[in-house]
């Protein structure tokens, strides 16, 4: 099964779960978001690559600059680890590492939250590539990345648990697009995966693809 068609089985067993009026708030959000043209605004191909160094989930710093000395790099954004979309997106990555690293790439997962948040979900899926911490959507801000929930949504968000106050260490409503990037050794992305829709992910047979394309 692709991940798309995973997401989309997933999309549709969730929405029967949902009430009407969720529903409404979360479509409408994920209509302004869509129009608002950031997905079109973030880092694309032939753009150079932001540096940045991040805490890994075991407080490790990670910086681009030594990723890229070993090789090429796919970097990934998610939301965390409340967000079952990212949650499956991730062990699909996880399913394809072997083929990313046989590539000679490095697989890295951003996302906003904590690094103890990072850690649970690092140990409960076994994955075997660095989660890293962007608290304050920093390095998602450099690549077009971050925005804020609208004040309804971010009401339904803390009304079905998800303490994004606690989890984004006080950052409760910057989260990042969804977004995949392949990095060359130079730095400068050669494939991009950009959506506003957080239902939807890079394709991990479209990542490989795109590294079985560098020079």
């Amino acid at each position: 099964m692709t991940l798309h068609a995973e997401l989309r089985a997933f999309y549709e067993a969730r929405q029967q779960q949902i009430p009407a009026e969720i529903r409404e708030i979360m479509r409408r959000a994920g209509q302004e978001l869509a129009d608002s043209g950031q997905a079109d605004r973030a880092l694309t191909v032939d753009d150079r690559a932001p540096r940045f160094t991040l805490p890994s989930a075991t407080g490790r710093p990670v910086a681009l600059d030594d990723l890229l000395a070993e090789g090429p790099v796919v970097l990934t954004f998610y939301r965390g680890t409340w967000c079952p979309y990212c949650n499956i997106a991730l062990r699909a990555l996880q399913q394809h590492h072997d083929a990313i690293t046989a590539c000679g790439a490095r697989l890295v997962a951003v996302s906003p939250q904590i690094a103890d948040e990072s850690l649970t979900l690092t140990e409960k899926y076994d994955l075997a590539f660095d989660v890293l911490s962007d608290i304050g959507s920093d390095t998602a801000k450099q690549y077009g990345l971050a925005f804020d929930l609208p004040d309804d949504l971010a009401a339904v968000y803390d009304k079905l648990g998800f303490d994004l106050q606690n989890v984004n260490d006080g950052h409760p409503r910057t989260l990042p697009l969804p977004a995949t990037y392949v990095i060359d050794r130079d730095g400068t992305i050669r494939w991009a995966f950009v959506n506003t829709d957080y239902t939807t992910r890079a394709e991990p047979a479209d990542i490989i693809t795109a590294l079985d394309t560098l020079d």
